[in-house]
């Protein structure tokens, strides 16, 4: 979904880091629901951008039978209200989980939902629900996917004689013929892609943060390779930078600021609207033999907490709302913003998602989607994101800075191995 909600779950490379945190402030409005004249349950939701989105949800909890569902919308910075509340019994029992999950499940915050989830597990997009997966046992319901993507103006291409790149090198040669003295090459937001990127480099070049062995997944040299290349379009002057807004607002190539961008699906329609058919869309571009085309995808789960009193009322809500409503998880998707339903056979049927760059997309998200690992800590990202900054920023040494980086990812492994 737009807005500042879908710039923070995706802005650190396919997970759950904030680019931009919200204001701090807290505060609710609540809206009853339920027809049923069972027990209350209480539902939490971070404040999304787009309208109508807090209409849908209570008239989703109307629509339950069981139990009067209140559903609480919550402004400001979400995970920590959530953080605090969760260690009392007077938090949400049903509520929308972003990060860090993995805290939460080793300290006993949240409940088990695979029996909820079991029978339609393999219907899922798998890589938005690896994350909620530990130890084998599934603990939050992906509710929607987001994911970013590579945009590019077909027109300006073509005048340029430059075809839409499938390689990293052929990205740094495409936005350096691509710059020129009114537009640049391509635009990674407006810190040079420090804030955005995240791992979706190092996936490209066929690597990951967390190996499915549980070891840190970039301490090879491809990496500092690829980085370095990285680097390349910064040094190069082929990125914008200073733009009006950032990479998760397409204004910069509407205007015709920048021949690609690097955004979110959600600008999908700005962007068809204002250009019509001359844009299309592509993963970031794989870098060298072992490589793959990489897309970072997103989901917010559905959570229930392990401090909720009515614990099997709760589960039996969720498993209700997001895995037997489809009609109401396909209309969360696609009514209120532009994203790609959790459930693959949903993604299938969705009209607005079967032709042109939308079909593209989900194309890109099913067969190259990535998402953060759970393993993946906040400690290891910002390392990472410091180490990527004086990369690109400053021309430090990929391998050196890289190397700091894998002992810390070591370290915080073995911290969260022994809870």
């Amino acid at each position: 979904m737009t807005g500042i909600d879908r710039r923070r779950l995706l802005a650190a490379g396919g997970g759950v880091a904030a680019a931009a945190a919200l204001a701090t402030a807290c505060g609710s409005n609540t809206g009853r629901g339920g027809g049923g004249s069972g027990p209350g349950i209480s539902q939490w939701y971070h404040q999304y951008g787009e309208p109508g989105v807090e209409r849908a949800v209570k008239r989703y909890a109307a629509a339950y039978d069981k139990a009067s569902v209140s559903v609480q919308w919550r402004p400001g910075d979400y995970d920590r209200q959530t953080a605090a509340a969760l260690l009392t019994d007077a938090g949400p029992d049903v509520f929308e989980v972003n990060g860090p999950l993995l805290d939460q499940i080793q300290g006993g915050q949240v409940v088990d939902l695979t029996a909820e989830v079991e029978p339609v597990k393999d219907d899922f997009n798998q890589a938005v629900l690896a994350p909620k997966i530990w130890q084998g046992k599934i603990w939050g319901i992906p509710q929607v996917i987001d994911m970013q993507l590579l945009y590019y103006r077909k027109s300006l291409l073509k005048d340029a004689g430059v075809e839409p790149p499938q390689t990293l090198d052929e990205l740094v040669d495409a936005a350096k013929k691509l710059t020129t003295k009114k537009a640049k090459g391509l635009f990674l937001g407006n810190d040079g892609g420090v804030g955005v990127l995240g791992g979706t480099p190092l996936f490209a070049a066929g690597l990951s943060l967390i190996g499915e062995d549980g070891k840190v997944g970039f301490d090879d040299p491809a990496a500092a390779r690829t980085l370095g290349k990285i680097r390349q379009l910064y040094a190069d002057k082929s990125l914008l930078l200073g733009a009006p807004t950032d990479w998760s607002d397409p204004a910069a190539f509407i205007q015709g600021l920048t021949a690609m961008q690097w955004s979110g699906l959600w600008a999908l329609p700005q962007i068809k609207k204002a250009l019509g058919d001359d844009f299309g869309v592509l993963p970031f571009p794989k870098d060298g033999a072992g490589g793959k085309p990489s897309v970072p995808v997103g989901a917010y789960g559905s959570a229930v907490s392990a401090h909720s009193r009515r614990k099997a009322e709760a589960k039996a809500f969720a498993k209700w709302l997001w895995v037997d409503r489809t009609e109401f998880q396909q209309d969360f998707a696609l009514s209120y913003g532009f994203h790609i339903p959790a459930r693959i056979s949903l993604a299938k049927k969705a009209e607005q998602l079967r032709e042109g760059a939308a079909a593209d997309a989900v194309r890109f998200a099913t067969d190259h989607g990535y998402a953060e690992p759970l393993l993946w800590t906040t400690a290891d990202r910002t390392a990472y994101q410091d180490a990527l900054s004086r990369i690109i920023k400053d021309g430090a040494n990929p391998e050196s800075e890289l190397k700091t980086v894998v002992r810390k990812a070591n370290a915080e492994l073995q911290r969260v191995k022994k809870k």
